[in-house]
């Protein structure tokens, strides 16, 4: 089964033609700048054949006819016809409490969806925007959702419960739903195959460093705390957004600023966390240089980002009563020793110890980087949020075959 993955952003969509059950990405690629002048398409192939092509795309959909295009493309496509295409899985952010697990798509789920636009309404637009376009330009090829959210749905709900009345909560559904959860189901799972543990009886603690950042506590194979809350804002100190944050702070910055909500909204989402601290950037390689160099705020910026990594990893493991697997995946998490070194130093009361060695240098692959003599295991492994996509895609679709 030849199966398409769609991760469609406000201006861009990642794509990703998978062959199933083999797992064997076919090609891969990104539509970017939609609807902005310098509109492109960067494309590869699993045989190393790479392609750009400029061009003036003004929609998701034109940017999916486009891309579609390229892969049937003589030279650089990996089929001859969208008759081979089985299936489409989707990325979408926010399904509130309506699915507590991957979907296949039917106008009803569409209309759950847009019912969630209010919770997400910067992600889940453009989501959708790819489930109309290929509802337009493959009408009968089956589509799938795989949600950010529906891995935290285990949580308990004294967990995800906010300290607010709670009618709000019944009637707008404010309470902590968490993101990332593909990456954080996948990460989990992995790490438990790599070491040949039953993750059922496993306590795992999973740090998704990036430019949105987020930590989750897994007992027993299942989500029951993350970082995040009801938007991705909440939490870790991300590349611009603020992670935790005092409302009460936040409100004397709107009165005194004398700015509006959407501004607010801009505020902590766009101009805060690193890039907002140190002034410097919100890439930790830039930030990290520009301390080497002296910079103090760049220096407290990193102190920052360290510490609470560290005070979550430390919450979650009284939370669960214990831990026994630290697992880093993410941009930053794959590839930045600094940061897997200083977010668990000083972890040793809890039995967590790092090998510097093992640790220094190493940049996206499996590898325990714990010392031997450490009780808790931990591990880099790199994220596979559209493997898991199309694994649940694939498994969805047969089984509604089989049932057919």
């Amino acid at each position: 089964m030849k199966v398409i993955v769609l991760n469609c952003g406000s201006s861009s969509i990642k794509y990703q033609l998978f062959d199933l059950p083999s797992q064997a990405v076919l090609a891969k690629g990104l539509v970017d700048k939609i609807g902005l002048k310098g509109s492109l398409i960067k494309h590869s192939r699993n045989d190393g054949a790479e392609v750009k092509l400029e061009g003036e795309i003004l929609d998701h959909q034109q940017g999916i006819e486009y891309l579609l295009g390229v892969l049937m493309s003589e030279k650089y496509g990996s089929i001859k016809d969208l008759k081979e295409i089985d299936a489409v899985g989707h990325r979408v952010v926010h399904a509130g409490e309506k699915f507590n697990g991957s979907v296949y798509i039917t106008k009803e789920v569409i209309e759950a969806l847009e019912e969630c636009i209010e919770l997400a309404p910067l992600h889940n637009p453009p989501n959708l925007k790819g489930i109309y376009s290929i509802t337009n330009l493959l009408p009968d090829v089956p589509q799938v959702g795989v949600f950010d959210t529906a891995f935290h749905q285990t949580m308990p709900d004294y967990i995800y419960l906010y300290g607010i009345p709670y009618s709000l909560y019944e009637k707008y559904k404010i309470r902590r739903y968490g993101f990332h959860g593909s990456s954080h189901r996948y990460v989990s799972k992995r790490a438990c195959e790599i070491l040949g543990k039953d993750i059922n009886e496993q306590k795992i603690i999973t740090c998704h460093l990036g430019n949105g950042a987020s930590i989750a506590a897994i007992k027993n194979g299942k989500s029951m705390d993350t970082s995040m809350g009801m938007t991705p804002i909440e939490g870790l100190i991300m590349g611009t957004r603020t992670g935790d944050l005092d409302i009460g702070a936040f409100l004397q910055i709107i009165n005194k600023e004398e700015i509006d909500i959407s501004v607010a909204n801009t505020l902590v989402n766009k101009h805060s966390g690193m890039l907002g601290v140190s002034g410097v950037s919100s890439d930790m390689r830039d930030v990290e240089k520009a301390a080497e160099e002296g910079n103090k705020r760049a220096k407290v910026t990193l102190e920052m980002y360290y510490y609470r990594i560290r005070k979550y990893i430390g919450s979650y493991a009284a939370a669960m009563g214990g831990v026994d697997i630290i697992i880093f995946t993410g941009g930053v998490g794959e590839n930045d020793s600094a940061t897997r070194l200083f977010s668990t130093s000083g972890l040793d009361f809890m039995g967590i110890k790092v090998d510097e060695a093992k640790n220094n240098g190493l940049r996206g692959k499996e590898a325990v980087i714990s010392t031997d003599d450490s009780k808790v295991t931990v591990m880099v492994v790199p994220t596979n949020e559209e493997l898991v996509i199309a694994l649940d895609t694939y498994e969805i679709v047969e089984r509604r075959k089989a049932n057919a």
